[in-house]
């Protein structure tokens, strides 16, 4: 049963992985460690001597899912020369993400996983950090934090809503249509705010 023997890190990457797309099509209280240890062609031991229980495992994926998000939005938004180009590379990452990894994408804004308190916490938690980055690029002379991070969660419920309707496939739009659409929304509304 066992796959041929991985490094370490790599073990966790490959469980990781098998683990996104099991709890994205079974759900946390569904999927059993069995079932992820036999789509991952390992031993549950094997499976257990990474992650110490499914809600361990959960949290790590999540946590996996958050981190690569962030770093592919941030990443793009570092590499802009203008708050414009800034806006349509931090959307465009953000939707080539959901395009490659739309399992990770459910699992961090699912329903399902806000009506556990511990994983809505830790959804939450991913929004609240990437809202404080967001925050971070608005600049605007005078303007407080405060109004800064409303905007900026503003802006993530924005992208999420729109990617969750194109990719409920409710719409003939392509990625190019749907970034084109999403960053002139949001650039029309950042580009005229004012400190209040």
């Amino acid at each position: 049963m066992t796959n041929a023997r991985l490094p370490r890190l790599e073990r966790r990457s490959q469980l990781l992985a098998v683990a996104r797309r099991v709890l994205a099509r079974s759900g946390f209280h569904e999927t059993s460690m069995n079932e992820i240890a036999e789509e991952a062609g390992v031993t549950k031991p094997v499976l257990y001597q990474h992650f110490a229980s499914k809600r361990d495992l959960y949290q790590a994926v999540v946590q996996d899912v958050g981190d690569r998000l962030g770093s592919a939005v941030f990443d793009a938004t570092a590499e802009a020369k203008s708050s414009r180009e800034q806006v349509e590379a931090g959307l465009g990452a953000y939707l080539n993400f959901v395009s490659e990894d739309y399992d990770g994408f459910s699992l961090l804004f699912s329903g399902a996983s806000r009506e556990d308190t511990e994983w809505a916490e830790i959804a939450m938690e991913f929004e609240r950090s990437l809202a404080a980055r967001i925050a971070d690029l608005i600049a605007v002379e005078g303007m407080d934090t405060r109004h800064r991070l409303a905007l900026a969660h503003g802006v993530v419920g924005l992208a999420e809503g729109m990617v969750r309707y194109w990719q409920a496939n409710e719409t003939d739009l392509d990625a190019n249509d749907v970034l084109r659409d999403l960053t002139t929304l949001a650039w029309g509304g950042l580009r005229g705010l004012e400190a209040p």
